[in-house]
């Protein structure tokens, strides 16, 4: 099953630059006005960093070899920078690590049933001019609920449904795969063209630009 619209790479994403942004804005209140409460602890405080040390070539590598398939950049680079990350809103508690990382179906077929179960999970394929909206363009109802089980589940938040997946059945020009936020109070979810553009539209949520 693929929706591939050719594959390409080579480039790149200013992954320490938001992340360390990012860092800065949940460990500093006075940066965004407004109290952070979540409870990080005194050594990534001092190291002013809600991530961890990058993940090597031969990790990423030995997920790749797990999975059976070639990861797109923009997620491939931020394993590099950081392998796991903690909160990046308030949904979500943290990002897998590349040992923790896998197939929705396999991880989550709770997830999978859920959304393959729903009313109109099974019904009429939406459209391609429906479907490739993206932005503000986008309705999240139009989501294609037989592409979960392909998905890759890249968060964790306990006792939640809030979830960020990378859905390898629609892959762009330059190599991408579609990137989606899923969550109980969303008619479907929220989709992006990569897994940077979600982190980036994650920042500006966490920041309450949206």
């Amino acid at each position: 099953m693929s929706d591939k619209r050719g594959q390409s790479g080579g480039q790149s994403y200013a992954w320490r630059e938001l992340l360390q942004r990012w860092s800065d804005e949940w460990l500093d209140p006075v940066l965004h006005e407004q109290e952070r409460t979540e409870p990080f602890s005194e050594d990534v405080r001092r190291a002013r960093w809600l991530g961890r040390a990058g993940a090597g070539l031969d990790a990423v590598g030995a997920l790749e070899d797990r999975l059976g398939a070639v990861l797109p950049t923009s997620y491939r680079q931020f394993l590099l920078t950081s392998d796991g990350w903690l909160n990046t809103t308030s949904d979500i508690e943290r990002l897998l690590s590349t040992q923790e990382v896998g197939w929705t179906r396999d991880l989550d077929p709770d997830l999978v049933a859920v959304c393959t179960d729903a009313p109109g999970g099974a019904g009429a394929r939406i459209a391609d001019d429906e479907y490739f909206l993206y932005g503000e363009a986008q309705d999240p109802v139009s989501i294609r609920p037989e592409y979960v089980p392909h998905t890759l589940k890249i968060s964790h938040t306990p006792e939640a449904t809030e979830v960020y997946l990378l859905n390898p059945c629609v892959v762009s020009a330059d190599g991408e795969w579609e990137a989606w936020f899923v969550a109980h109070w969303l008619p479907g979810a929220v989709r992006y063209q990569s897994f940077w553009d979600l982190m980036n539209g994650e920042y500006r949520r966490f920041r309450g630009d949206w």
